[in-house]
Protein backbone atom coordinates (compact mmCIF):
# COMPACT_ATOMS: atom_id res chain seq x y z
CA UNK A 1 0.00 0.00 0.00
CA UNK A 2 2.77 2.16 1.42
CA UNK A 3 4.56 1.98 -2.50
CA UNK A 4 1.14 2.56 -4.25
CA UNK A 5 0.66 5.79 -2.34
CA UNK A 6 4.28 7.05 -3.30
CA UNK A 7 3.67 6.78 -6.64
CA UNK A 8 0.33 8.38 -6.64
CA UNK A 9 2.16 11.53 -4.84
CA UNK A 10 4.50 10.95 -7.51
CA UNK A 11 2.32 11.64 -10.34
CA UNK A 12 0.60 14.16 -8.60
CA UNK A 13 4.02 16.24 -8.11
CA UNK A 14 4.39 15.20 -11.30
CA UNK A 15 1.63 17.41 -12.54
CA UNK A 16 1.53 20.07 -9.69
CA UNK A 17 4.87 21.18 -9.91
CA UNK A 18 5.02 22.05 -13.54
CA UNK A 19 1.53 23.83 -13.15
CA UNK A 20 2.39 26.36 -9.95
CA UNK A 21 5.91 26.83 -12.29
CA UNK A 22 3.74 28.24 -15.56
CA UNK A 23 1.29 30.06 -12.66
CA UNK A 24 3.85 31.41 -11.10
CA UNK A 25 5.41 32.86 -15.15
CA UNK A 26 2.17 34.03 -16.23
CA UNK A 27 1.21 35.77 -12.95
CA UNK A 28 4.87 37.38 -12.64
CA UNK A 29 4.35 38.93 -16.50
CA UNK A 30 0.87 40.14 -15.88
CA UNK A 31 0.95 42.00 -12.54
CA UNK A 32 5.14 42.12 -11.57
CA UNK A 33 6.90 43.06 -14.55
CA UNK A 34 8.01 46.28 -15.92
CA UNK A 35 10.47 46.95 -18.89
CA UNK A 36 13.18 49.18 -16.96
CA UNK A 37 12.00 52.83 -15.84
CA UNK A 38 13.15 56.38 -16.75
CA UNK A 39 11.95 59.27 -14.79
CA UNK A 40 13.64 62.28 -15.23
CA UNK A 41 11.11 64.69 -14.42
CA UNK A 42 10.52 65.64 -18.40
CA UNK A 43 6.56 64.28 -18.25
CA UNK A 44 3.67 65.02 -16.12
CA UNK A 45 0.17 63.48 -16.69
CA UNK A 46 -2.11 66.42 -17.70
CA UNK A 47 -5.34 64.33 -18.92
CA UNK A 48 -7.26 61.24 -20.03
CA UNK A 49 -9.91 60.98 -22.58
CA UNK A 50 -11.62 58.23 -22.46
CA UNK A 51 -14.90 58.36 -24.42
CA UNK A 52 -13.63 56.11 -27.27
CA UNK A 53 -15.31 52.79 -27.34
CA UNK A 54 -12.48 50.84 -29.57
CA UNK A 55 -8.77 51.06 -29.74
CA UNK A 56 -7.92 54.48 -30.80
CA UNK A 57 -5.76 54.23 -33.51
CA UNK A 58 -4.20 57.86 -33.89
CA UNK A 59 -3.86 61.37 -32.39
CA UNK A 60 -2.92 64.63 -33.80
CA UNK A 61 -2.65 67.86 -32.33
CA UNK A 62 -4.87 70.72 -34.51
CA UNK A 63 -2.56 73.68 -34.98
CA UNK A 64 -2.45 75.96 -32.06
CA UNK A 65 -2.51 73.31 -29.63
CA UNK A 66 -5.70 73.73 -28.53
CA UNK A 67 -7.17 70.95 -29.67
CA UNK A 68 -6.69 67.29 -30.12
CA UNK A 69 -7.87 65.09 -32.93
CA UNK A 70 -8.29 61.11 -32.53
CA UNK A 71 -9.86 58.59 -34.56
CA UNK A 72 -11.16 54.78 -33.28
CA UNK A 73 -11.98 51.38 -34.31
CA UNK A 74 -15.51 52.87 -33.12
CA UNK A 75 -15.82 54.58 -36.46
CA UNK A 76 -15.76 57.90 -35.11
CA UNK A 77 -13.00 60.83 -35.31
CA UNK A 78 -13.18 63.16 -32.48
CA UNK A 79 -12.05 66.00 -31.65
CA UNK A 80 -11.66 67.10 -27.82
CA UNK A 81 -10.17 70.45 -25.92
CA UNK A 82 -6.95 69.80 -24.35
CA UNK A 83 -7.68 71.24 -21.05
CA UNK A 84 -11.00 70.35 -20.48
CA UNK A 85 -11.24 67.25 -22.29
CA UNK A 86 -14.20 68.34 -23.94
CA UNK A 87 -15.31 66.58 -27.12
CA UNK A 88 -16.61 69.87 -29.51
CA UNK A 89 -16.74 67.94 -33.02
CA UNK A 90 -17.25 63.87 -33.47
CA UNK A 91 -17.28 62.77 -36.98
CA UNK A 92 -18.70 59.18 -37.92
CA UNK A 93 -17.66 57.16 -40.49
CA UNK A 94 -19.23 53.83 -41.79
CA UNK A 95 -16.60 51.50 -40.81
CA UNK A 96 -13.70 51.44 -38.27
CA UNK A 97 -10.88 53.90 -38.86
CA UNK A 98 -7.90 51.84 -39.14
CA UNK A 99 -5.15 55.43 -38.74
CA UNK A 100 -6.49 58.85 -39.80
CA UNK A 101 -3.93 61.75 -40.41
CA UNK A 102 -4.42 65.74 -40.33
CA UNK A 103 -3.63 68.16 -42.58
CA UNK A 104 -1.18 70.77 -41.56
CA UNK A 105 -3.72 73.40 -41.58
CA UNK A 106 -6.15 71.46 -39.82
CA UNK A 107 -8.42 71.91 -42.47
CA UNK A 108 -8.60 68.29 -43.53
CA UNK A 109 -8.53 64.91 -41.97
CA UNK A 110 -8.15 61.33 -43.77
CA UNK A 111 -8.65 58.01 -43.11
CA UNK A 112 -7.68 54.78 -44.28
CA UNK A 113 -10.86 51.93 -43.28
CA UNK A 114 -11.45 48.39 -42.79
CA UNK A 115 -13.84 48.80 -45.58
CA UNK A 116 -11.02 49.06 -48.23
CA UNK A 117 -11.78 53.00 -48.68
CA UNK A 118 -9.92 55.97 -47.90
CA UNK A 119 -12.25 58.85 -47.23
CA UNK A 120 -11.22 62.78 -47.15
CA UNK A 121 -12.79 64.93 -44.31
CA UNK A 122 -13.53 68.71 -43.53
CA UNK A 123 -12.72 69.25 -40.17
CA UNK A 124 -14.67 72.56 -39.96
CA UNK A 125 -18.02 70.93 -40.38
CA UNK A 126 -17.29 67.35 -40.39
CA UNK A 127 -18.47 66.82 -43.80
CA UNK A 128 -17.22 63.88 -46.07
CA UNK A 129 -15.38 65.46 -49.10
CA UNK A 130 -14.35 62.41 -50.91
CA UNK A 131 -14.08 58.63 -51.06
CA UNK A 132 -10.87 56.60 -52.48
CA UNK A 133 -11.65 53.46 -54.21
CA UNK A 134 -8.59 51.02 -55.44
CA UNK A 135 -7.44 49.18 -52.58
CA UNK A 136 -8.09 45.54 -51.39
CA UNK A 137 -8.39 44.91 -47.75
CA UNK A 138 -7.60 47.27 -45.02
CA UNK A 139 -5.99 50.62 -45.59
CA UNK A 140 -4.22 50.37 -42.72
CA UNK A 141 -2.25 54.22 -42.89
CA UNK A 142 -2.80 57.63 -44.59
CA UNK A 143 -1.32 60.74 -45.12
CA UNK A 144 -1.58 63.64 -46.89
CA UNK A 145 1.24 66.45 -48.11
CA UNK A 146 1.59 69.63 -46.78
CA UNK A 147 0.20 71.70 -49.57
CA UNK A 148 -3.19 69.42 -49.17
CA UNK A 149 -2.73 68.26 -52.94
CA UNK A 150 -2.25 64.75 -52.31
CA UNK A 151 -3.02 61.96 -50.10
CA UNK A 152 -1.28 58.44 -49.77
CA UNK A 153 -2.42 55.22 -48.64
CA UNK A 154 -0.99 51.84 -48.20
CA UNK A 155 -2.80 48.33 -46.37
CA UNK A 156 -3.71 44.77 -46.61
CA UNK A 157 -2.85 44.70 -50.68
CA UNK A 158 0.85 45.65 -50.33
CA UNK A 159 0.47 48.75 -52.42
CA UNK A 160 1.08 52.44 -51.89
CA UNK A 161 -1.59 54.14 -53.88
CA UNK A 162 -0.94 57.79 -54.46
CA UNK A 163 -4.44 60.28 -55.08
CA UNK A 164 -5.15 63.49 -56.28
CA UNK A 165 -6.99 65.63 -53.61
CA UNK A 166 -8.61 67.46 -56.48
CA UNK A 167 -10.17 65.24 -58.56
CA UNK A 168 -9.98 61.86 -56.69
CA UNK A 169 -7.91 60.30 -59.57
CA UNK A 170 -5.18 57.14 -58.89
CA UNK A 171 -1.38 59.04 -59.75
CA UNK A 172 0.68 56.30 -58.85
CA UNK A 173 0.11 52.27 -57.56
CA UNK A 174 3.65 52.22 -56.40
CA UNK A 175 4.34 48.39 -56.08
CA UNK A 176 7.48 46.52 -54.55
CA UNK A 177 6.37 45.61 -51.52
CA UNK A 178 5.74 41.77 -50.28
CA UNK A 179 3.19 42.15 -47.82
CA UNK A 180 0.75 44.72 -45.82
CA UNK A 181 2.03 48.34 -46.14
CA UNK A 182 1.80 49.53 -42.50
CA UNK A 183 2.80 53.24 -42.81
CA UNK A 184 3.09 56.04 -45.39
CA UNK A 185 4.71 59.09 -44.87
CA UNK A 186 5.27 62.22 -47.12
CA UNK A 187 8.01 64.18 -47.00
CA UNK A 188 7.97 67.72 -45.69
CA UNK A 189 8.37 69.05 -48.93
CA UNK A 190 5.91 66.82 -50.81
CA UNK A 191 8.57 65.49 -53.59
CA UNK A 192 8.68 61.50 -51.53
CA UNK A 193 6.62 59.23 -50.11
CA UNK A 194 8.52 56.42 -47.86
CA UNK A 195 6.28 53.58 -47.03
CA UNK A 196 7.27 50.86 -44.12
CA UNK A 197 6.06 47.07 -44.59
CA UNK A 198 5.40 43.39 -42.94
CA UNK A 199 8.33 42.73 -45.26
CA UNK A 200 10.96 44.11 -43.02
CA UNK A 201 11.34 46.66 -45.74
CA UNK A 202 11.20 50.30 -45.91
CA UNK A 203 10.74 52.05 -49.76
CA UNK A 204 11.71 55.83 -50.61
CA UNK A 205 9.19 56.56 -53.90
CA UNK A 206 9.87 59.99 -56.04
CA UNK A 207 5.94 61.36 -55.88
CA UNK A 208 6.59 62.76 -59.58
CA UNK A 209 6.93 59.57 -61.29
CA UNK A 210 6.89 57.16 -58.65
CA UNK A 211 9.74 55.55 -59.17
CA UNK A 212 11.74 53.71 -56.35
CA UNK A 213 14.97 55.72 -55.02
CA UNK A 214 15.55 53.37 -51.83
CA UNK A 215 14.38 50.30 -50.84
CA UNK A 216 16.04 49.87 -47.23
CA UNK A 217 16.39 46.24 -45.63
CA UNK A 218 18.08 46.51 -42.95
CA UNK A 219 15.28 46.26 -40.20
CA UNK A 220 15.08 41.99 -38.99
CA UNK A 221 11.59 41.95 -38.65
CA UNK A 222 8.12 44.13 -40.00
CA UNK A 223 8.17 47.95 -39.92
CA UNK A 224 5.71 49.42 -38.50
CA UNK A 225 5.76 52.68 -38.62
CA UNK A 226 8.26 55.75 -39.81
CA UNK A 227 8.46 59.68 -39.65
CA UNK A 228 10.49 62.48 -41.19
CA UNK A 229 12.16 65.37 -39.56
CA UNK A 230 10.06 68.42 -39.79
CA UNK A 231 13.64 69.94 -41.36
CA UNK A 232 13.43 66.25 -43.87
CA UNK A 233 17.04 65.54 -43.70
CA UNK A 234 16.24 62.22 -40.92
CA UNK A 235 13.47 59.50 -41.81
CA UNK A 236 12.88 57.24 -38.71
CA UNK A 237 11.71 54.06 -38.01
CA UNK A 238 10.23 51.40 -36.06
CA UNK A 239 9.99 47.53 -36.16
CA UNK A 240 9.48 44.60 -34.61
CA UNK A 241 12.58 43.77 -34.44
CA UNK A 242 12.87 46.05 -31.07
CA UNK A 243 14.53 48.97 -32.73
CA UNK A 244 14.04 52.52 -33.69
CA UNK A 245 16.18 53.44 -36.02
CA UNK A 246 17.40 57.02 -37.48
CA UNK A 247 18.45 57.82 -41.22
CA UNK A 248 19.85 60.21 -43.01
CA UNK A 249 17.48 60.81 -46.12
CA UNK A 250 20.10 62.52 -48.40
CA UNK A 251 22.51 59.85 -48.11
CA UNK A 252 20.65 56.85 -47.40
CA UNK A 253 22.76 56.13 -44.59
CA UNK A 254 21.65 54.42 -40.64
CA UNK A 255 22.53 57.29 -37.75
CA UNK A 256 21.80 55.23 -34.84
CA UNK A 257 20.10 52.69 -33.20
CA UNK A 258 18.16 52.69 -30.19
CA UNK A 259 16.74 49.12 -28.73
CA UNK A 260 13.86 48.60 -26.17
CA UNK A 261 12.68 45.35 -24.76
CA UNK A 262 8.65 45.70 -26.61
CA UNK A 263 8.03 46.22 -30.18
CA UNK A 264 7.69 50.16 -31.18
CA UNK A 265 4.71 50.42 -33.44
CA UNK A 266 4.71 54.38 -33.25
CA UNK A 267 6.74 57.32 -34.11
CA UNK A 268 7.31 61.48 -34.18
CA UNK A 269 9.60 64.07 -33.76
CA UNK A 270 9.09 66.80 -31.88
CA UNK A 271 8.71 70.26 -34.00
CA UNK A 272 12.38 71.36 -33.27
CA UNK A 273 13.48 67.94 -34.27
CA UNK A 274 15.63 67.50 -31.15
CA UNK A 275 13.72 64.47 -29.90
CA UNK A 276 11.66 61.52 -30.35
CA UNK A 277 8.42 60.03 -28.87
CA UNK A 278 7.80 56.34 -29.86
CA UNK A 279 4.70 53.86 -28.61
CA UNK A 280 4.35 50.37 -28.80
CA UNK A 281 3.77 47.06 -26.76
CA UNK A 282 3.82 47.35 -23.12
CA UNK A 283 4.07 44.01 -22.44
CA UNK A 284 7.01 41.13 -23.95
CA UNK A 285 5.34 37.96 -26.11
CA UNK A 286 4.09 36.36 -22.62
CA UNK A 287 2.86 39.37 -21.43
CA UNK A 288 1.15 40.28 -24.85
CA UNK A 289 -0.46 37.02 -25.11
CA UNK A 290 -1.95 37.40 -21.10
CA UNK A 291 -3.57 40.53 -22.15
CA UNK A 292 -5.64 38.82 -25.05
CA UNK A 293 -6.85 36.53 -22.86
CA UNK A 294 -7.42 38.53 -19.54
CA UNK A 295 -7.32 42.35 -21.09
CA UNK A 296 -6.32 45.56 -20.20
CA UNK A 297 -2.74 45.50 -17.50
CA UNK A 298 -4.77 47.86 -15.23
CA UNK A 299 -3.50 46.75 -12.42
CA UNK A 300 0.66 46.71 -13.56
CA UNK A 301 0.60 48.89 -16.68
CA UNK A 302 4.08 48.61 -18.72
CA UNK A 303 6.30 50.89 -20.12
CA UNK A 304 4.29 51.54 -23.08
CA UNK A 305 5.86 54.98 -24.51
CA UNK A 306 9.70 56.73 -24.44
CA UNK A 307 10.64 59.81 -25.23
CA UNK A 308 14.34 59.78 -26.31
CA UNK A 309 17.12 62.73 -27.53
CA UNK A 310 18.12 62.03 -31.36
CA UNK A 311 21.54 64.08 -30.79
CA UNK A 312 22.83 61.22 -28.01
CA UNK A 313 20.09 58.30 -28.75
CA UNK A 314 19.44 58.41 -24.85
CA UNK A 315 16.46 57.28 -23.38
CA UNK A 316 15.12 60.47 -21.61
CA UNK A 317 11.62 59.48 -19.62
CA UNK A 318 9.23 56.41 -19.65
CA UNK A 319 5.34 56.23 -20.26
CA UNK A 320 3.68 53.51 -17.95
CA UNK A 321 -0.03 54.78 -17.73
CA UNK A 322 -1.84 52.85 -20.27
CA UNK A 323 -3.19 49.11 -19.81
CA UNK A 324 -2.31 47.82 -23.35
CA UNK A 325 -0.26 48.97 -26.33
CA UNK A 326 0.13 52.63 -27.35
CA UNK A 327 -1.07 52.24 -31.31
CA UNK A 328 -0.14 56.22 -32.08
CA UNK A 329 1.84 59.36 -30.99
CA UNK A 330 2.06 62.68 -31.59
CA UNK A 331 3.86 65.86 -30.34
CA UNK A 332 2.46 69.30 -29.97
CA UNK A 333 3.55 72.05 -32.57
CA UNK A 334 4.76 74.04 -29.66
CA UNK A 335 6.43 71.93 -27.84
CA UNK A 336 5.03 71.68 -24.38
CA UNK A 337 2.64 68.64 -25.15
CA UNK A 338 2.78 64.60 -25.67
CA UNK A 339 -0.03 62.80 -26.72
CA UNK A 340 -0.26 58.89 -26.51
CA UNK A 341 -3.58 56.88 -27.84
CA UNK A 342 -3.98 53.55 -27.03
CA UNK A 343 -5.68 49.91 -27.52
CA UNK A 344 -6.75 50.33 -23.95
CA UNK A 345 -9.56 52.91 -25.87
CA UNK A 346 -7.75 55.79 -24.14
CA UNK A 347 -5.72 58.81 -25.01
CA UNK A 348 -3.08 60.12 -22.71
CA UNK A 349 -2.12 63.94 -22.46
CA UNK A 350 1.40 64.65 -21.10
CA UNK A 351 2.70 68.13 -20.27
CA UNK A 352 6.52 68.40 -20.75
CA UNK A 353 8.06 70.50 -18.28
CA UNK A 354 11.43 70.92 -20.19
Amino acid sequence: MAVVNRKKRKRILFIVIPLLIIIGILSYYQLLYKSPQVDNGIATLQMVFDKHRHIVTSVRFMPGDSLVVTSSVDSTIKIWKILSGEIVKEIKQASGIAYMDLSDDGTYAVTGGYDSTVRLWSMSDGALIKEFKGHSGTVWHTAISADNKKIASGGNDGIVNLWDVETGNLLHKLQGHKRIVWSVKFSPDGSQIASASFDFAIKLWNVVDGKLVWDNQEHKETVVDIAFSHDGKMLASTSDDKTIKLWNVAEHKLIRTMKVAEHVQAIAFSADDKRLITGGRDKPMIGEFLQEIFGDSKFNPGVSARLWDIETGTLLQTFSKHGNDVMDVAYSHNGKWIATASADQTVVLWGLNR
